[in-house]
Order: C-alpha cells, then sequence, then structure tokens
C-alpha cells in the first residue's frame, strides 16, 4: 500500500510585535528519544571558516552544562555545506553564503510517530553574518547568538521572549536586537531546566547517533524534499531585519 507523506513547515519571523513571555518555552513534543537518563549528541562539523568551528566549539559547551544532555563538536558528515544535507542521529551544522534572503539562521529537524527527533540541521547565512552590508550581523557576538539559539532548537527548545522591546534575559534562546546580542550568547538557568522537563522520562530505544537511529528503522531520503517513513521536515528561522 503506498503512504501519504507530509511535510510540515514552522516559520519563524523575528518582528518588532509583542509576544508575551513563556513560562515553559519546549518546542512543542518535539524530542530526542533515548533510553538513559543522559545522552550525547554530535554536532557536525561543516563549518567553512576556523572562527566558525571555533564559535561551534564554544557553543557545544554551552549547552553540555545541561544535567540531561552533552552536545560535542564533530566531524561533519555532509559532503555539500551549501545544502547541509541531514544524518541520521545528529544535528549537521553548516555555513554558507545562502543569498539576502531576510533569514540569518534556519534550525530543522526531522520526526517521527508525531514527536522523536531522528536528524537535525543548521544553517547559518553568511550573506548577512559575513558581509559588509550588515555590520551588525558581522559580529562574532552575532554568529554565536545564532548558532547558540539553532542548536538549542534542536534539543527541543522554543524561545523564551519574543519581544525585542523587552529587558534582556541574558539568554541565546531570546529575541534579541543586534545591539543586545553580547548579552545573550549562552543559554540560562531556564533553558537548563526546560531540558530537564523535556527529558525527565525515559523513551524504549534510541533516536541518537547514525547507528541506533538506523536499527530502529529510520530510514531517510538525503533530499530535504522527500521524507519517507512518515518523517516530517520542521524549520525555525531567524530572519533579519
Amino acid at each position: 500500500m503506498r503512504r501519504v507523506f507530509t511535510v510540515l513547515s514552522v516559520t519563524l519571523v523575528i518582528l518588532l510585535t509583542a509576544a508575551p513571555a513563556l513560562a515553559s518555552h519546549a518546542w512543542g513534543i518535539y524530542h530526542w528519544a533515548r533510553d538513559t537518563k543522559s545522552f550525547t549528541l554530535e554536532l557536525g562539523d561543516n563549518t567553512t571558516t576556523a572562527e566558525w568551528s571555533s564559535i561551534l566549539g564554544k557553543v557545544a559547551t554551552d549547552w553540555s552544562k545541561s544535567k540531561v544532555l552533552d552536545t560535542v563538536k564533530a566531524e561533519g558528515l555532509t559532503n555539500d555545506h551549501q545544502s547541509c544535507k541531514p544524518t541520521l542521529g545528529r544535528v549537521e551544522i553548516c555555513n554558507g553564503r545562502y543569498g539576502e534572503q531576510l533569514w540569518v539562521g534556519i534550525a530543522r529537524i526531522w520526526i517521527q510517530a508525531d514527536s522523536h527527533i531522528v536528524q537535525g540541521v543548521v544553517m547559518n547565512n553568511d550573506s548577512y553574518l559575513d558581509n559588509p552590508k550588515y555590520p551588525s550581523y558581522r559580529t562574532p557576538e552575532a554568529r554565536r547568538y545564532v548558532l547558540c539559539q539553532e542548536v538549542g532548537h534542536t534539543l527541543g527548545l522554543d524561545h523564551q521572549d519574543e519581544d525585542f522591546r523587552n529587558e534582556s534575559l541574558g539568554t541565546c534562546m531570546d529575541y534579541t536586537a543586534a545591539s543586545d546580542f553580547v548579552n545573550n550568547l549562552t543559554p540560562n538557568r531556564h533553558d537548563y531546566q526546560q531540558l530537564e522537563l523535556i527529558y525527565e522520562h525515559l523513551d524504549s530505544f534510541t533516536t541518537v547517533g547514525t547507528s541506533a537511529a538506523a536499527a530502529a528503522g529510520y530510514g531517510v531520503s538525503r533530499e530535504v524534499t522527500d521524507l519517507p517513513n512518515g518523517l516530517r521536515l520542521i524549520s525555525w528561522i531567524i530572519w533579519a531585519r
């Protein structure tokens, strides 16, 4: 019997419209399946410069302060950073000149059974983050803020606040004007607490690690438009202003 698959796209637009701060900032019910109290998630380094690679190392260390997970910088497994194709059981990190399309960073996750993340990618847009036309984005602080937030999404986190006019919360999961990136470079205590809530239960299997995800039967095409086995593609976007 032929199965019908659905692609679900969730787009986040950074605007000046007010939105209330959320006491809980889980991204729906999306999470990595795991059968141990803590797990290690590889962040594949497909970046093109030493600076991006260094920032990725810092971001991995920051998220590893969580009690329930560690993120580690690992060798990238995508052959084309421009397309940033995913790999089962991990998150591939890429940067490139993706064009002045109004987005600065994108995080994408593939899910099965409506909730379990099986792979993810993060794309950082150097058309803004390394372009003299946009000096407020062309800084190490902007790159770290964007990468930190997008990795947070691939762990299952939403934003803590979506109003630029509010006081800075001291977290990369806060909507932030470029002038305040320096105060929001890392996760904060509330982010770590939210991860503990997301991962307080155990699953009977794991989707973390290429071999574990493959053994669980999560076959995924390396083309974003082809999603077998009922997977859904979900995207978060940081828009340029």
